[in-house]
Protein backbone atom coordinates (compact mmCIF):
# COMPACT_ATOMS: atom_id res chain seq x y z
CA UNK A 1 0.00 0.00 0.00
CA UNK A 2 1.25 3.85 -0.40
CA UNK A 3 3.59 4.81 2.23
CA UNK A 4 3.50 8.71 0.88
CA UNK A 5 1.71 11.60 1.90
CA UNK A 6 -1.39 12.49 -0.07
CA UNK A 7 -4.08 15.14 -0.53
CA UNK A 8 -7.87 14.18 0.24
CA UNK A 9 -10.58 16.68 -0.79
CA UNK A 10 -14.24 16.41 0.35
CA UNK A 11 -16.89 18.39 -2.30
CA UNK A 12 -19.55 19.72 0.52
CA UNK A 13 -22.40 21.05 -1.78
CA UNK A 14 -25.88 22.10 -1.96
CA UNK A 15 -28.71 20.89 -4.34
CA UNK A 16 -31.10 21.17 -6.42
CA UNK A 17 -34.35 19.71 -7.99
CA UNK A 18 -32.39 18.83 -11.29
CA UNK A 19 -30.05 15.89 -11.79
CA UNK A 20 -28.17 17.34 -14.28
CA UNK A 21 -27.05 20.68 -12.59
CA UNK A 22 -26.18 18.40 -9.71
CA UNK A 23 -23.74 16.17 -11.75
CA UNK A 24 -22.53 19.43 -13.68
CA UNK A 25 -21.62 20.82 -10.36
CA UNK A 26 -20.28 18.25 -8.73
CA UNK A 27 -17.88 18.02 -11.82
CA UNK A 28 -16.38 21.36 -11.68
CA UNK A 29 -16.26 21.17 -8.00
CA UNK A 30 -14.01 17.81 -8.54
CA UNK A 31 -11.86 19.85 -11.13
CA UNK A 32 -11.53 22.56 -8.66
CA UNK A 33 -10.22 19.90 -5.58
CA UNK A 34 -7.76 18.65 -8.56
CA UNK A 35 -6.44 22.35 -9.36
CA UNK A 36 -5.49 22.87 -5.71
CA UNK A 37 -4.30 19.21 -5.29
CA UNK A 38 -6.47 16.77 -4.18
CA UNK A 39 -5.88 13.36 -5.53
CA UNK A 40 -8.63 12.05 -3.68
CA UNK A 41 -11.71 13.29 -4.16
CA UNK A 42 -15.00 11.93 -2.60
CA UNK A 43 -18.70 14.00 -2.74
CA UNK A 44 -21.37 13.75 -0.72
CA UNK A 45 -23.97 10.96 -0.36
CA UNK A 46 -27.03 11.09 -2.89
CA UNK A 47 -25.54 14.26 -4.46
CA UNK A 48 -27.75 13.85 -8.07
CA UNK A 49 -30.90 14.78 -6.61
CA UNK A 50 -32.26 16.49 -3.30
CA UNK A 51 -32.46 13.89 -0.39
CA UNK A 52 -35.61 12.62 -1.75
CA UNK A 53 -35.67 9.80 1.35
CA UNK A 54 -37.89 12.52 3.33
CA UNK A 55 -40.91 10.79 1.98
CA UNK A 56 -42.27 7.31 0.43
CA UNK A 57 -43.12 8.06 -3.28
CA UNK A 58 -42.73 5.02 -5.58
CA UNK A 59 -42.30 7.16 -8.12
CA UNK A 60 -39.19 8.51 -6.54
CA UNK A 61 -37.49 5.34 -8.08
CA UNK A 62 -37.58 6.60 -10.96
CA UNK A 63 -33.78 8.55 -10.10
CA UNK A 64 -31.96 5.59 -9.52
CA UNK A 65 -29.74 4.55 -11.86
CA UNK A 66 -27.60 1.21 -13.02
CA UNK A 67 -23.85 0.40 -12.63
CA UNK A 68 -22.58 1.52 -15.50
CA UNK A 69 -25.05 4.30 -16.03
CA UNK A 70 -24.45 8.30 -16.48
CA UNK A 71 -22.82 9.15 -12.86
CA UNK A 72 -20.07 6.17 -13.50
CA UNK A 73 -19.14 7.41 -16.61
CA UNK A 74 -18.59 11.25 -15.85
CA UNK A 75 -16.65 10.45 -13.18
CA UNK A 76 -14.56 7.74 -15.05
CA UNK A 77 -13.73 9.80 -17.48
CA UNK A 78 -13.08 12.13 -14.86
CA UNK A 79 -10.42 10.11 -12.95
CA UNK A 80 -8.94 9.25 -15.83
CA UNK A 81 -8.19 12.90 -17.16
CA UNK A 82 -7.47 14.30 -14.16
CA UNK A 83 -5.30 11.41 -12.98
CA UNK A 84 -7.24 11.27 -9.14
CA UNK A 85 -9.63 8.50 -7.46
CA UNK A 86 -12.61 9.57 -6.91
CA UNK A 87 -15.18 8.47 -4.47
CA UNK A 88 -19.14 8.92 -5.85
CA UNK A 89 -22.42 8.45 -4.43
CA UNK A 90 -25.44 6.79 -6.43
CA UNK A 91 -28.84 5.04 -6.17
CA UNK A 92 -28.28 2.18 -7.54
CA UNK A 93 -31.00 0.24 -9.82
CA UNK A 94 -29.37 -3.08 -9.49
CA UNK A 95 -32.50 -4.94 -10.83
CA UNK A 96 -36.23 -4.20 -11.21
CA UNK A 97 -37.06 -3.88 -7.19
CA UNK A 98 -34.08 -4.11 -5.80
CA UNK A 99 -32.15 -0.38 -5.37
CA UNK A 100 -29.10 0.30 -3.25
CA UNK A 101 -27.60 3.38 -1.64
CA UNK A 102 -24.46 2.92 -3.24
CA UNK A 103 -20.63 4.37 -3.32
CA UNK A 104 -18.44 3.79 -6.07
CA UNK A 105 -14.50 4.33 -6.02
CA UNK A 106 -12.66 5.18 -9.39
CA UNK A 107 -8.79 4.88 -9.46
CA UNK A 108 -7.15 7.58 -11.19
CA UNK A 109 -6.79 6.13 -14.24
CA UNK A 110 -10.61 6.10 -14.48
CA UNK A 111 -10.96 2.33 -13.69
CA UNK A 112 -14.03 1.52 -11.66
CA UNK A 113 -12.16 0.11 -8.52
CA UNK A 114 -14.98 -1.33 -6.97
CA UNK A 115 -18.28 -0.23 -5.31
CA UNK A 116 -19.81 -0.75 -1.63
CA UNK A 117 -22.79 -0.79 -0.80
CA UNK A 118 -24.18 1.03 2.49
CA UNK A 119 -24.78 -1.72 5.07
CA UNK A 120 -26.64 -0.01 7.54
CA UNK A 121 -30.28 1.37 6.48
CA UNK A 122 -31.73 4.19 8.99
CA UNK A 123 -35.69 4.50 9.12
CA UNK A 124 -36.62 7.70 10.97
CA UNK A 125 -38.94 10.68 10.53
CA UNK A 126 -38.20 12.49 7.29
CA UNK A 127 -35.38 9.75 6.86
CA UNK A 128 -37.45 6.76 5.34
CA UNK A 129 -34.37 5.02 3.66
CA UNK A 130 -35.48 1.52 4.36
CA UNK A 131 -38.15 2.33 1.96
CA UNK A 132 -36.15 2.84 -1.00
CA UNK A 133 -32.70 0.65 -0.20
CA UNK A 134 -32.09 -3.05 0.09
CA UNK A 135 -29.19 -3.35 2.43
CA UNK A 136 -25.63 -3.80 0.91
CA UNK A 137 -24.61 -7.26 0.71
CA UNK A 138 -20.86 -6.91 -0.51
CA UNK A 139 -19.92 -6.45 3.14
CA UNK A 140 -17.40 -3.35 4.60
CA UNK A 141 -14.28 -3.45 1.71
CA UNK A 142 -10.93 -1.59 1.27
CA UNK A 143 -10.26 -0.72 -2.26
CA UNK A 144 -6.44 0.30 -3.59
CA UNK A 145 -5.89 3.47 -5.50
CA UNK A 146 -2.80 4.90 -6.78
CA UNK A 147 -2.48 7.42 -3.89
CA UNK A 148 -3.91 5.44 -0.72
CA UNK A 149 -5.90 2.52 0.90
CA UNK A 150 -9.28 3.88 1.68
CA UNK A 151 -12.80 2.24 2.39
CA UNK A 152 -15.67 4.04 1.51
CA UNK A 153 -18.51 4.07 4.40
CA UNK A 154 -22.31 5.92 3.59
CA UNK A 155 -23.90 8.07 6.38
CA UNK A 156 -25.63 5.72 8.69
CA UNK A 157 -22.80 3.50 8.66
CA UNK A 158 -20.92 6.56 10.41
CA UNK A 159 -22.75 5.80 14.07
CA UNK A 160 -21.22 1.80 14.08
CA UNK A 161 -17.75 1.00 15.44
CA UNK A 162 -17.88 -2.53 14.16
CA UNK A 163 -17.94 -1.19 10.37
CA UNK A 164 -14.93 1.56 10.90
CA UNK A 165 -12.95 -1.48 12.79
CA UNK A 166 -13.36 -3.83 9.90
CA UNK A 167 -12.41 -1.52 7.35
CA UNK A 168 -9.10 -0.92 9.30
CA UNK A 169 -8.38 -4.07 10.27
CA UNK A 170 -8.44 -4.46 6.55
CA UNK A 171 -5.85 -2.08 5.55
CA UNK A 172 -7.43 1.42 5.50
CA UNK A 173 -5.66 4.14 5.52
CA UNK A 174 -8.97 6.68 5.25
CA UNK A 175 -12.43 5.70 5.84
CA UNK A 176 -14.81 7.71 3.63
CA UNK A 177 -18.45 8.98 4.84
CA UNK A 178 -20.58 10.64 2.09
CA UNK A 179 -23.54 11.71 4.26
CA UNK A 180 -26.68 13.13 3.95
CA UNK A 181 -27.14 14.52 7.70
CA UNK A 182 -29.22 17.54 9.11
CA UNK A 183 -31.84 19.03 11.86
CA UNK A 184 -35.40 18.48 11.73
CA UNK A 185 -36.69 22.43 12.49
CA UNK A 186 -38.53 21.32 15.15
CA UNK A 187 -35.90 20.07 16.93
CA UNK A 188 -33.16 22.42 15.99
CA UNK A 189 -33.39 24.79 18.68
CA UNK A 190 -33.41 22.35 21.63
CA UNK A 191 -31.46 19.28 20.51
CA UNK A 192 -29.44 20.96 17.22
CA UNK A 193 -25.65 21.40 18.76
CA UNK A 194 -26.05 18.34 20.72
CA UNK A 195 -26.77 15.89 17.68
CA UNK A 196 -24.63 17.73 15.62
CA UNK A 197 -21.69 17.29 18.37
CA UNK A 198 -22.58 13.34 18.92
CA UNK A 199 -22.13 13.05 14.93
CA UNK A 200 -18.73 14.59 15.20
CA UNK A 201 -17.63 12.89 18.34
CA UNK A 202 -18.58 9.30 17.34
CA UNK A 203 -16.72 9.52 13.67
CA UNK A 204 -13.55 11.29 15.79
CA UNK A 205 -13.90 8.25 17.82
CA UNK A 206 -13.24 6.10 14.70
CA UNK A 207 -10.29 7.50 13.81
CA UNK A 208 -9.36 7.04 17.47
CA UNK A 209 -9.39 3.48 18.13
CA UNK A 210 -8.36 2.51 14.57
CA UNK A 211 -5.49 4.88 14.15
CA UNK A 212 -6.72 6.00 10.77
CA UNK A 213 -8.05 9.26 8.80
CA UNK A 214 -11.40 9.52 8.62
CA UNK A 215 -13.45 12.29 6.58
CA UNK A 216 -16.98 13.00 6.46
CA UNK A 217 -18.86 14.91 3.80
CA UNK A 218 -22.23 16.35 3.95
CA UNK A 219 -24.38 18.25 2.29
CA UNK A 220 -25.72 21.49 2.90
CA UNK A 221 -29.42 24.08 2.43
CA UNK A 222 -32.38 23.53 3.54
CA UNK A 223 -34.46 21.21 1.20
CA UNK A 224 -38.48 20.52 1.56
CA UNK A 225 -41.23 22.20 2.44
CA UNK A 226 -40.65 24.98 4.79
CA UNK A 227 -41.19 23.99 8.50
CA UNK A 228 -41.28 20.08 6.99
CA UNK A 229 -37.79 19.57 5.48
CA UNK A 230 -33.99 18.75 6.80
CA UNK A 231 -31.74 21.57 7.16
CA UNK A 232 -28.64 20.01 6.38
CA UNK A 233 -25.47 20.73 8.64
CA UNK A 234 -22.39 20.72 6.32
CA UNK A 235 -19.32 20.89 9.10
CA UNK A 236 -17.83 18.08 6.55
CA UNK A 237 -14.17 17.43 8.61
CA UNK A 238 -11.08 15.38 8.03
CA UNK A 239 -9.82 14.06 11.47
CA UNK A 240 -6.24 12.65 11.76
CA UNK A 241 -5.35 9.05 13.30
CA UNK A 242 -5.90 10.58 16.41
CA UNK A 243 -9.13 12.60 16.30
CA UNK A 244 -7.73 15.89 15.76
CA UNK A 245 -9.47 17.63 13.68
CA UNK A 246 -7.01 19.10 10.56
CA UNK A 247 -9.94 21.13 8.51
CA UNK A 248 -13.91 21.40 8.78
CA UNK A 249 -16.23 23.61 6.59
CA UNK A 250 -19.07 25.60 7.35
CA UNK A 251 -22.46 24.36 8.88
CA UNK A 252 -24.49 26.80 5.61
CA UNK A 253 -22.00 27.28 2.82
CA UNK A 254 -20.93 25.52 0.10
CA UNK A 255 -17.09 24.23 0.53
CA UNK A 256 -14.11 22.36 -0.76
CA UNK A 257 -11.48 20.73 1.80
CA UNK A 258 -8.06 19.70 0.89
CA UNK A 259 -6.28 18.05 3.75
CA UNK A 260 -2.93 16.47 3.42
CA UNK A 261 -2.86 12.81 4.67
CA UNK A 262 0.19 10.91 6.04
CA UNK A 263 0.79 7.28 6.22
CA UNK A 264 3.66 8.39 8.85
CA UNK A 265 0.86 9.57 10.91
CA UNK A 266 -0.53 6.05 10.92
CA UNK A 267 2.50 4.42 12.06
CA UNK A 268 3.07 7.05 14.68
CA UNK A 269 -0.28 7.12 16.54
CA UNK A 270 -0.48 3.15 16.39
CA UNK A 271 3.00 2.30 17.94
CA UNK A 272 2.09 4.95 21.04
CA UNK A 273 -1.54 3.79 21.48
CA UNK A 274 -1.80 0.06 20.03
CA UNK A 275 -4.91 -0.49 20.47
CA UNK A 276 -5.03 -3.08 17.62
CA UNK A 277 -2.44 -4.62 19.71
CA UNK A 278 -4.04 -5.18 22.77
CA UNK A 279 -7.82 -6.56 21.05
CA UNK A 280 -8.91 -9.46 23.08
CA UNK A 281 -9.60 -11.42 20.07
CA UNK A 282 -10.36 -14.38 22.09
CA UNK A 283 -13.24 -12.62 24.16
CA UNK A 284 -15.35 -10.82 21.47
CA UNK A 285 -17.08 -14.17 20.13
CA UNK A 286 -21.07 -12.51 22.14
CA UNK A 287 -20.85 -9.32 19.56
CA UNK A 288 -22.15 -11.36 17.26
CA UNK A 289 -25.49 -11.88 18.91
CA UNK A 290 -28.44 -8.74 18.38
CA UNK A 291 -28.31 -8.37 22.74
CA UNK A 292 -26.77 -10.68 25.36
CA UNK A 293 -29.74 -12.07 27.69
Amino acid sequence: MPQTPFKIGLIQMSCSPDSGANLAKAAARIRQAASGGAQIVCVQELFRSQYFCREENAALFDLAEPVPGPTTECFSALARELEIAIVGSIFERRTAGVYHNTAVVFDADGSLAGIYRKMHIPDDPLYFEKYYFTPGDLGFRCFDTRYARIAPLVCWDQWYPEAARLAALAGAQVLFYPTAIGWHPSEKAQYGVAQHDAWRTIQRSHAIANGVYVAAVNRVGYEGPPGQGLEFWGASFVADPFGQVLAEASHDQEDTLIVECDPARIEEVRRNWPFLRDRRIDAYGPILNRVID
